[in-house]
């Protein structure tokens, strides 16, 4: 077997493939405002971060079988299988001796199924070797799995496919399934290097965008004189043949600028009190969501205060909201939560995880997400007897949602803003905004030159009031926008009142 030489540069090209010069190219694909890239000038107007709605069930699954031991973390994956009409969610729960030749401290990855995402059945056809002889969900023996069901590929053994971190044997490796229960390591080397400590986390997605997968392995990274848990991205176009990792998440001055904040908000929940010096902010893993225009990541952002009473760190974390349009270079804006923590106590009080991607399910996106009440060095991670696991503190599995493209808004006072796009071309022949007003709020669109003077023919547009996900916008009651395809064009929107989500050109 060769050896694997791997190198941390940063990239230079675009993951995606493509290069975009002036006028920038939106084709036909839902622009956002999770990034700035198309904003050219912002007057009198707020960017808002909209958090994710948790559902009022939640958590939807929990530790509640005699192998599941104390807690379900999702670090996994969910999807729904329009063939079968189920959704599909692999998750982890700690092995804790129930299982024939897996260690205690090891995680499997069990497997549950519902018809609408919100009851989840747990179906005995786990095929790893429990102790007692009993049946039970656990399918195989990796903590990271990151599955995605491909129905093109032309071998049926390979419908399902898997990145994850296993034990046995170690490393980042993927695999390979046909029904997404039985499983096959695929990878004879581990697609990525372990690192020293080892790296213990990725997750990776089928990217619609770029048409290749995309896999998120953590890495230990030294950031300003301390070495700290980032994140690499590689792709593959055939899921066997790698790019080599580059670092493209990493802690910044602002990420450590706002570490006390999230600390003081979980106090009474820490182990250990604060040791200045160590006080920082880590990277722990990361979730994404390809949207038409770019992909969502979900940092899970680990606020440290001080080491663990039984070693590694202690700290709350947080999910977080970053864009790309390369899956090199990654905008956050936003330092905030996208999916609001509980109060102190409750299930998702201490520390957050997320599936490997979110995805559309009509017109809301769901994002699955790991909640628990306790932080990263409560001593129940680390000691069995008098720590209070499973009748103090679990882990549990819960989702948050948006409705469609509603992760940022940019919102106009009642007496007015304005946005102003780059120069522009596009395709399609009408044009779509998702946005609301208030009680006496509207919003007008101009078609301007790439100088910013109006076009002829083009009046301002008729003002949009209301709440829509998809509204087509009128020039003089007419929304064909045909005569200007694959010229450059900008766009000024004038909100009173209102907010504005996004908007496309559709054919």
């Amino acid at each position: 077997m060769g050896i694997r030489i791997f190198s941390f540069t940063l990239l230079l090209l675009s993951a995606e493939g493509y290069a975009q010069l002036s006028p920038f190219d939106v084709g036909n694909q839902t622009q956002l405002f999770v990034d700035r890239v198309l904003l050219r000038e912002a007057t009198g107007v707020a960017f808002t971060l909209h958090p994710a709605r948790k559902h009022p069930a939640n958590p939807l699954v929990k530790a509640d079988k005699p192998w599941e031991g104390w807690r379900a973390l999702v670090y996994g994956s969910v999807l729904f299988d329009k063939e079968a009409g189920l959704f599909k969610m692999w998750y982890a729960v700690p092995a804790l001796g129930y299982f024939d030749q897996i260690e205690d401290y090891e995680y499997v990855t069990c497997y549950a199924t519902s018809p609408d995402g919100i009851q989840w059945d747990k179906p005995l056809l786990g095929g790893l070797e429990a102790k007692n002889g009993k049946p039970h969900n656990a399918v195989v023996r990796v903590e990271q799995a990151s599955v995605i069901k491909d129905s093109k590929d032309p071998d049926p053994a390979r419908r399902y496919k898997m990145i994850g971190w296993s034990r046995d044997p170690r490393g980042f490796h993927t695999l390979v399934s046909p029904d997404g229960l039985k499983w096959t390591v695929e990878s004879e080397t581990p697609i990525a290097p372990l690192g020293r400590p080892y790296s213990d986390v990725i997750t990776g997605f089928w990217s619609e965008r770029s048409q290749q997968y995309v896999a998120f392995p953590k890495l230990r990274h030294t950031v300003r004189e301390i070495e700290r848990r980032c994140f690499t991205m590689m792709t593959s176009p055939d899921f066997k043949n790698w790019t080599e990792p580059q670092l493209v998440f990493a802690p910044d001055l602002r990420d450590d600028g706002g570490s006390l904040t999230r600390i003081e908000q979980v106090r009474p929940m820490l182990d250990v009190s604060d040791e200045p010096k160590l006080m920082r902010t880590e990277i722990y893993g990361i979730g994404a969501y390809p949207a038409e225009s770019c992909t969502i990541a979900f940092p899970w952002m680990f606020s440290i205060n001080n080491n663990a009473r039984y070693g590694n760190q202690e700290g709350p974390c947080e999910l977080q909201l970053a864009a790309s349009r390369d899956l090199v270079h990654w905008e956050r804006h936003f330092r905030t939560p996208c999916v609001p923590r509980g109060k102190l106590g409750e299930w998702d009080s201490g520390f957050f995880t997320t599936a490997a991607r979110a995805f559309r399910f009509g017109d809301e996106i769901r994002l699955y997400y790991g909640g628990s009440n306790y932080t990263h060095g409560t001593p129940c991670l680390y000691r069995a007897e008098g720590t209070g696991r499973l009748t103090k503190y679990t882990g549990s599995i819960g989702l948050a949602t948006w409705k469609l493209d509603r992760f940022v808004s940019v919102d106009g006072p009642a007496e007015g803003g304005t946005l102003v796009t780059n120069p522009i071309r596009f395709g399609g022949k009408r044009l779509e905004i998702n946005a609301a007003t208030k009680r006496g709020g509207r919003i007008v669109l101009e078609l301007l030159d790439p100088a910013g003077l109006p076009l002829d023919g083009f009046q301002p547009s008729d003002p949009f009031t209301g709440d829509a996900l998809r509204h087509t916008v009128k020039f003089g009651s007419h929304p064909d926008v045909s005569s200007l395809r694959n010229k450059p064009i900008t766009l000024r929107f004038t909100l009173n009142n209102a907010s504005l989500y996004s908007f496309a050109f559709r054919d």
